[in-house]
Parts: structure tokens; C-alpha cells; sequence
């Protein structure tokens, strides 16, 4: 419809001229009739003009009202405009931050946090102690270190905590076999650096080569994991030795420095937990241990550790510290399997005595919670399980 040219100031002037209504009647007759019900109302002048006056004003006064809705159409349109517009910037700096962290590619990506770490470091203990066990997985093929933190208490000693705490695990909703507490009393001889292992009577390890194997290597793994004690003494109901039905009797055994080991990968069956699992076999540099870690181990179903999305380009050890070499053009994704094998490589660093790692040209500057860009230590302790 055409824009309408009139002023509001012509439109009053158009009222003013409009021309003047008088009733010359005399008020009774008018009365009369109203009264008179039946009779034809000859009053019709003034709805009239008063119809005629509204039909003008609204041809005079629509198109001022329909600028006013496409003013309005038109702000409404270009305000939503902008708002899209500056999502749209938003969405693009969120996008550019992202590139900016070493999070590359349009699709949303998880964001990695503190608790994706497995193992345990010096940063997060506090106050507490940490006590690693080693539980037999579920097939009882392999052990799987695990550790907890317990608050530290001063009139108790590593062995006593130890103890303690054997109670609390939840080996079988962790995808393990259901091992601790032990049926044993451990005690430390700190004179003679000696752990003292007093089994019952009617005690089980003594039977089966394979239950008896896992006893024996459970001791040693968890004295040496948890203290500088290199000697278990053995005792049956406070006497000297246990028989075992494939070794006889046993007074004692020696535990070696555990290290040398490469870490692997195992995912019970069932589960989303994957845990870090040291391998049965020693290696003679750490090189030759990362090598190994690129490829599965039948035995004990360990899957490689170091896939495609962390490749080493050289390493080297000086003075305690690993320096990884990377090529920065090598595609590395911020995912839990990267993280993994980092964290399996932090955890073979410190079997052979190292103490800190540097990444150099690192295709991305943050995996997960560690900042490549950073020296750090190496883990504390593998696969931390929270307990109450």
C-alpha cells in the first residue's frame, strides 16, 4: 500500500473542517421516541457521518501503522541477524582456542581433565601414602598393580598400612579376582630388613603350581613395590617355612629390585577399566622395552601401548631424564589412547631409574592433562583406584 503523505498536523486541520452536526428537536420529542419501541428510527445522520469519519481516517492512518510493523519487522530482523552473527563468532573463537591448545577439527572433542590420568604422581598425594597391591586379573594369567592413597599415620609403618587397607579393595568390581585379604600375618623386622609371613595351618596357597606361583610372586612384587625390604621370611602357625606342593618347604625368598620392565595394556572382559600392566619379560635398554610395547602380548591378553598417534622419533638419557624426540608434522590425536601411551611410557622411564621426561617438537602442546611442552616426573605409582 502507498505511504500515506498526510501530516498529522493536515489531519487535524481535514477534522476541524469537517462540517459542524446540530439536533434542532425538541428534547420530548426525542424522548417520545425512544418510547415508542415499534416506530423506525429516523436519527440516521449521525452514525453516518461518524461511519464516514472512521472510514477516512483508517484509509489515512493504515499505512502509517504498516511502516510501523515493517519497522519493527525489519529491527526485529536485523537484531536476530546480529545474534546469529555473533554466535557464529563465538562458535569460530571457541574453534580457534581449540587450534590454539592442540585441538584441531570441527567436531566437538572431549575435553580431557585430571581424572583421565590412570597413575598416580607426587603432586596429588598430599598428606597420604600410597600402598600399591598386585591382584591377580581374573583368568589368573597376569598380576595388575594396583594403587590407593591412605592418610599417613605416623605411628604406623608401610607393611601396618598395608594390612590396613586390605579390606577395602573391590578387586571383582574392578574386573579382578577377588584375592585380599590375605590369610596372613605380615610382619616387619625392621633389624633385619626383613618382612615375616605367618600363614595358617589350613592355609590354600600350597596347593596348585599356579596358585602357588602367584602367592610367592605377590609377596616379593609387593615388598618390593612398597619398601627397601629384601628378604621374606616364611612361617606356619609361627614355625619355620611353608610347604608348597611343588616346591616343598620354603623358608624364604629374596626380592629383587623390581625394573627393567615395559608397560602394556589389559582391559578385562567386560569393562571399560583399562589398566597398565608391567610385562613378565626384562629388557636390556629402554629402547628395546618401547619397541616391544608397539605390539601385542599373547600372553596374558597385554595389548601394545604405543600406537601410531605417539611416534618417537629418537630417544635419548642424560642425567635421569628421558628426551623424546617427535616429528611435530606426525599427526597426534588428544584421546585416551594417546594418553595411555604416554603415561605407559612416563611408567617404563621410571623401571629403568629415570626421574623426569622431556617431549621436544610435539605435535600438539596438551594431551589430555599433561602439558608436553613441560618437563615432569614420572609417575608414583601405576592405576589408581579411589577407595573409601
Amino acid at each position: 500500500m502507498k505511504k500515506s503523505e498526510w501530516s498529522d498536523k493536515q489531519l487535524e486541520e481535514l477534522l476541524r473542517q469537517m462540517p459542524k452536526i446540530e439536533d434542532n428537536r425538541n428534547p420530548r420529542d426525542i424522548y417520545q421516541n425512544l418510547s415508542i419501541k415499534k416506530r423506525k428510527r429516523t436519527a440516521w445522520l449521525i452514525p453516518g457521518f461518524a461511519a464516514a469519519a472512521a472510514l477516512l481516517l483508517f484509509f489515512i492512518l493504515i499505512p502509517r501503522f504498516l511502516e510501523g510493523t515493517h519497522s519493527f519487522d525489519s529491527a526485529k530482523q536485523e537484531s536476530s541477524s546480529e545474534e546469529k552473527i555473533s554466535l557464529a563468532d563465538d562458535k569460530a573463537s571457541i574453534l580457534d582456542n581449540k587450534e590454539e591448545d592442540g585441538l584441531s577439527g570441527a567436531e566437538p572433542k572431549m575435553l580431557m581433565t585430571e581424572m583421565n590420568k590412570s597413575a598416580i604422581y607426587d603432586d596429588e598425594i598430599e598428606n597420604g601414602k600410597v600402598i600399591t597391591y598386585w591382584v591377580p586379573d581374573s583368568q589368573a594369567q597376569i598380576l595388575v598393580p594396583v594403587s590407593i592413597i591412605v592418610p599417613q599415620d605416623d605411628n604406623k609403618n608401610w607393611l601396618s598400612l598395608f594390612t590396613d587397607s586390605m579390606g577395602l579393595l573391590k578387586e571383582e568390581e574392578w574386573g579382578l579376582t577377588d584375592y585380599y585379604p590375605l590369610n596372613a600375618t605380615l610382619e616387619l623386622d625392621n633389624t633385619n630388613n626383613t618382612v615375616i609371613v605367618n600363614v595358617p595351618s589350613d592355609h590354600k596357597y600350597g596347593q596348585g603350581s599356579a596358585g602357588e606361583q602367584i602367592f610367592l610372586d605377590i609377596l616379593e612384587k609387593t615388598i618390593a613395590s612398597n619398601s627397601q625390604v629384601n628378604k621374606i621370611k616364611l612361617k606356619t602357625n609361627g614355625q619355620p617355612g611353608i610347604e608348597f606342593g611343588n616346591y616343598g618347604v620354603m623358608d624364604e625368598l629374596e626380592v629383587n629390585p623390581e625394573g627393567k620392565h615395559g608397560y602394556f595394556l589389559y582391559t578385562p572382559d567386560g569393562l571399560e577399566t583399562t589398566y597398565l600392566v608391567p610385562s613378565t619379560e626384562m629388557f636390556q635398554d629402554i629402547n628395546s622395552a618401547f619397541e616391544a610395547m608397539k605390539t601385542d602380548q599373547e600372553e596374558g591378553g597385554l595389548a601394545a601401548s604405543i600406537g601410531s598417534s605417539f611416534q618417537m622419533k629418537e630417544v635419548s638419557i642424560q642425567d635421569n631424564k628421558l628426551i623424546i624426540h617427535m616429528d611435530e608434522n606426525t599427526p597426534m590425536e588428544d584421546n585416551l589412547a594417546t594418553v595411555y601411551a604416554f603415561e605407559a611410557i612416563l611408567l617404563t622411564a621410571k623401571e629403568f631409574g629415570i626421574e623426569t621426561i622431556m617431549v621436544v617438537n610435539a605435535p600438539i602442546k596438551l594431551l589430555g592433562p599433561f602439558d608436553l611442552s613441560q618437563e615432569m616426573k614420572v609417575p608414583l605409582a601405576p592405576n589408581h583406584r579411589p577407595i573409601e
